[in-house]
């Protein structure tokens, strides 16, 4: 969070992220005939700001809904009879566009409307929660009423470069609006943009009105808009055109799993949990991949109750202990409570609004928070008796907050109630701030956690995503310490790569999940935009790669440097540290690592009256499964003595004939069944394409 002072006025309050680095003035193209508008006078932001500035000290001083309208439209009367516009750039050609049929120009598509330009980059904790203000106002007025919104995604990180991985973020957050990628920050270098998010409306000749920096603007949002379009209709230049939208979601085929964020195991009775959140969801699942539980979904919401009545908005951080889940429910900013007994939802802490508060201490229900993302269970040295605080990564304060699942203590506070909901560590300051006190302490959108209570590391392992850095925090006193990755600036959250290495030499690319293998002592971290599973010794802080290639892609090979994930966002240990579990997010899937054999495969995630599904499948593809002809070949297997959640893997050598050729394009099949019950086998079907003497190697999960 920052606030933006300047001599000889008050500082107007904002959330931004961190500032991209602008190039010199220079490249503002006042001159350049391409970027220029037609009677543009400059391109830059900074023209708007004394106006505007006069106008929000005059609306500070406003009563009523009349005064604040009157204020605006006399500010609209005034710019709009600017000798010459302050004009937006043109979009540069040869830019990636989504949700939309081609690319937009804004004097000849935009012509006529007002138009709202959000810059944002998707990793952006403040740039999603600006995301619901921007849904409304699409809800109230349409294009057809001559709005119009255009993401113009300015990436951050090297990852959010690429269009297939903003494809994946506009369909996790629902953006249904025209989003073009400008990968080189072209537009943001022309506008003279600081942060993120920052929100440029445009009226209906590409001139510009308004600019907001940060989130928190909702009623200066709705006011200019409003009167903006009450101004220019007025004046007869509103076009009621519509725009051609083609959502890239409409394309996507059906699947069991959409973007899961998280992960965790119950070690008592071999379940999994899995935070579901495209699906808006929490599943139970057994380790063979069989739905016990689907708790929410498909749809976003706020309800508690019954399963079958209960929603849930984008859950990410899941625990589980004796039948009861905790869940992290991000954008309801709450913490959520699943009795799998009383098969019952609740909420312990939040009220369902995004909080602002930094300290907390509220009993849970009624404490205010934002955006939490992880939870793990724990404990606080040897104060507070074992798992009986819930630890929370709260992302949107950039804060590592407590939960007090029984009445205690935390390390430099008085005894705490049961339910308190508190501040443990971070100022709220967005930053890479190690401190031996608590509260002075920086984060940048801690994402994942993870704990080591046992000697002598007692810490909470925290990945903190917008820094690029693995850090720690004492259960014994609080302190904050560097573990790996980012730099030792803690203002630089800039300091982002992909290179094995020793504690700050060490390069991560925002990672979003942790996890603790008692066992090996070492720490796993899911590195979400390398794409890369590590593995971390805290002994010597060396950081080293221990599966992906760094592609984003779904390769699944027996070895795990072969093997690829596509931003993998959480991850636990279990079976006693043989297996690694990895929420493969944009890959739709749960990975499963076996740590002694180096193997990697799906875990198939299905209801028990449903064939196994594997990953997103077209439904006609599900229910039609091709019939071989009589003279296909029969090959009986010798019978195998199995237990239920045991792996079996076998090969098969296809030998042709010499001289023999298939026809490329024309797919052969395979089916593979078996007797009794072992259903979850039965009718699996394999395919390949003019496949010549090679060997297909098949791993099966026995179900229970």
């Amino acid at each position: 969070m920052c606030r933006c002072e300047t001599e000889g006025r008050p500082a107007l309050p904002l959330a931004p992220h961190e500032t991209l680095p602008r190039a010199p003035a220079a490249a503002c193209g006042l001159s350049g005939e391409n970027m220029a508008a037609p009677r543009a006078r400059g391109c830059s932001l900074a023209g708007l700001l004394p106006a505007q500035t006069s106008l929000e000290y005059a609306l500070l001083d406003a009563v009523t809904q009349e005064e604040k309208d009157s204020l605006v439209y006399q500010y609209l009367q005034k710019v709009d009879g600017w000798e010459q516009d302050l004009s937006v750039p043109e979009f540069p050609e040869g830019l990636e566009w989504l949700n939309t049929e081609e690319p937009l120009s804004v004097y000849k598509d935009l012509c006529g409307k007002v138009v709202i330009l959000d810059f944002f980059t998707y990793c952006c904790i403040n740039c999603i929660h600006l995301l619901p203000d921007l849904h409304t106002l699409e809800h109230t007025y349409s294009d057809e009423d001559g709005l119009l919104i255009v993401g113009v995604h300015s990436a951050k990180f090297p990852n959010e470069k690429v269009l297939d991985n903003i494809k994946s973020a506009v369909l996790r957050y629902n953006i249904t609006h025209p989003v073009v990628n400008d990968a080189d920050a072209s537009l943001w270098q022309e506008l003279e943009v600081s942060c993120w998010p920052t929100l440029v409306i445009l009226g209906p000749r590409g001139n510009m009105l308004f600019s907001l920096i940060g989130e928190g603007h909702k009623d200066k949002l709705f006011l200019y808009t409003s009167i903006a379009l009450k101004y220019y209709k007025d004046r007869g230049q509103i076009r009621d055109n519509k725009i051609e939208i083609k959502l890239y979601k409409d394309s996507l085929p059906p699947s069991p799993l959409l973007f899961p964020g998280k992960v965790t195991v119950d070690h008592v009775s071999n379940r999994l949990v899995i935070a579901d959140t495209g699906h808006h969801r929490i599943l139970v699942v057994w380790k063979n991949g069989q739905i016990q539980y689907s708790i929410g979904g498909p749809n976003p919401g706020r309800k508690d109750g019954i399963f079958s009545e209960s929603t849930f908005n984008s859950p990410q951080g899941v625990a589980i202990r004796n039948n009861i889940i905790y869940v992290a429910d991000t954008e309801n900013h709450l913490i959520r409570k699943i009795d799998l007994e009383a098969e019952m939802v609740s909420t312990v802490a939040g009220i369902g609004i995004q909080g602002t508060d930094k300290e907390g201490g509220a009993p849970g229900e009624e404490q205010p928070i934002s955006s939490p993302w992880d939870v793990v269970f724990g404990m606080s040295g040897s104060e507070v008796r074992g798992d009986d605080i819930l630890w929370i990564a709260m992302a949107g304060t950039h804060q590592i907050w407590a939960l007090l699942l029984d009445c205690g203590r935390l390390p430099k506070k008085n005894e705490l109630k049961k339910g308190t909901c508190l501040r443990f560590a971070g100022s709220g300051n967005e930053e890479n701030r190690n401190n031996a006190y608590p509260h002075k302490a920086g984060f940048a959108q801690p994402s994942g956690l993870s704990l080591a209570p046992e000697d002598p590391w007692s810490c909470l392992f925290v990945a903190d995503s917008e820094s690029s850095t693995v850090r720690t925090v004492s259960l014994k006193d609080g302190a904050v310490k560097h573990l790996v990755g980012g730099e030792r600036d803690p203002m630089n959250l800039f300091a982002f790569g992909d290179v094995d290495g020793v504690g700050v030499n060490a390069r991560l690319q925002h990672p979003l999940g942790v996890t603790w293998d008692k066992k090996r002592n070492l720490l796993y971290v899911a590195d979400s935009y390398n794409h890369k599973i590590k593995a971390v010794d805290p002994k010597t802080k060396n950081c080293t790669t221990l599966a992906g290639t760094g592609d984003a892609s779904n390769v699944i090979t027996s070895s795990f440097t072969e093997s690829t994930f596509n931003e993998p966002g959480g991850l636990c240990v279990g079976e006693n540290g043989q297996l690694l579990y990895v929420a493969d997010t944009n890959n739709h899937q749960i990975k499963v690592m076996d740590l002694e054999t180096k193997t990697i495969s799906v875990l198939p995630v299905f209801r028990p009256d449903n064939a196994v599904v594997d990953g997103p499948f077209l439904v006609e593809k599900q229910k039609t499964l091709p019939k071989l002809p009589k003279s296909a070949p029969n090959i009986r297997l010798s019978p195998v003595a199995a237990s239920p959640g045991q792996t079996l893997q076998f090969k098969l050598r296809l030998d042709l004939p010499s001289g023999t050729k298939l026809t490329e394009g024309v797919p052969s099949c395979w089916f593979l069944t078996a007797e009794g019950s072992w259903h979850g086998v039965s009718k699996t079907l394999g395919k390949w394409d003019a496949w010549v003497a090679q060997r297909l190697n098949i791993c099966l999960r026995l179900r229970a």
